[in-house]
């Protein structure tokens, strides 16, 4: 029996400081500061379609891992913050190597606001979404309905108090636009690294904001060794 198939149409794309995936928060709302805009593709820049959206404080976000779209599947998956190690069934993890590559993220909506060129954009707060990002749907959250404050983490659960100590040092730190830096430095707390790798000396690297940041991690202590402003061609 064939496998019945949908297709789906891309409203939108979100625009944030993560051009590539190495960096990106691996889930919604743990770096708050982050901003984001979602621009409507042609078709749906309506101010209609997003009328009565400013009145909720968060919205959901239905979207397409991009960069991880597979022919075939995989019944189980290693979840990197597993270390890599323990294969785990692909429907009790959020790997962006499933059947269908879809994500889903709650984010704060900021604001929105009409653009002369690009019609209604929303700005938004904590998105854990590559650049371009194509966004399949968008939906408010219902703090009544969608919120389970008792519910269990599973597995996962250990893992959110991880933590690194960030330091981040002249001259980088004022080479940071102050806009950024806030979010910057929760990136690096979140410890952005893959958790199988765990060399003191080795440097790591990724891009944020227009930015190159290369850092080290030793123990708890995370350490900015340099920060390199990319030219337009690199961004």
């Amino acid at each position: 029996m064939a496998t019945e198939t949908r297709s789906m149409r891309v409203i939108a794309r979100i625009h944030s400081d993560f051009p590539t995936k190495f960096g990106i928060p691996r889930q919604s709302g743990l770096v708050k500061s982050l901003r984001s805009r979602i621009i409507f593709e042609p078709e749906f820049r309506v101010p209609e379609a997003v009328r009565g959206l400013e009145e909720f404080s968060h919205i959901w976000l239905v979207w397409e891992f991009s960069q991880s779209v597979r022919e075939g599947w995989s019944p189980t998956v290693r979840p990197p913050r597993l270390g890599g190690n323990k294969r785990m069934g692909v429907f009790a993890t959020r790997s962006p190597f499933r059947p269908n590559p879809i994500g889903l993220s709650a984010v704060q909506l900021e604001r929105v606001y009409l653009d002369d060129e690009l019609g209604p954009v929303l700005e938004v707060l904590g998105a854990d979404l590559m650049d371009g990002t194509p966004i399949f749907d968008i939906k408010p959250y219902l703090p009544f309905a969608d919120s389970y404050p008792e519910a269990s983490g599973g597995f996962a659960e250990p893992l959110r108090a991880h933590r690194l100590e960030v330091e981040l040092s002249e001259p980088w730190r004022s080479m940071v636009p102050q806009p950024l830096l806030e979010g910057l430095l929760e990136v690096l707390a979140q410890d952005p690294r893959p958790s199988y790798q765990h060399d003191p000396t080795r440097v790591y690297g990724f891009t944020f904001g227009g930015m190159e940041v290369r850092f080290t991690v030793k123990e708890d202590q995370l350490t900015v060794e340099e920060i390199l402003p990319l030219s337009r061609n690199e961004r």
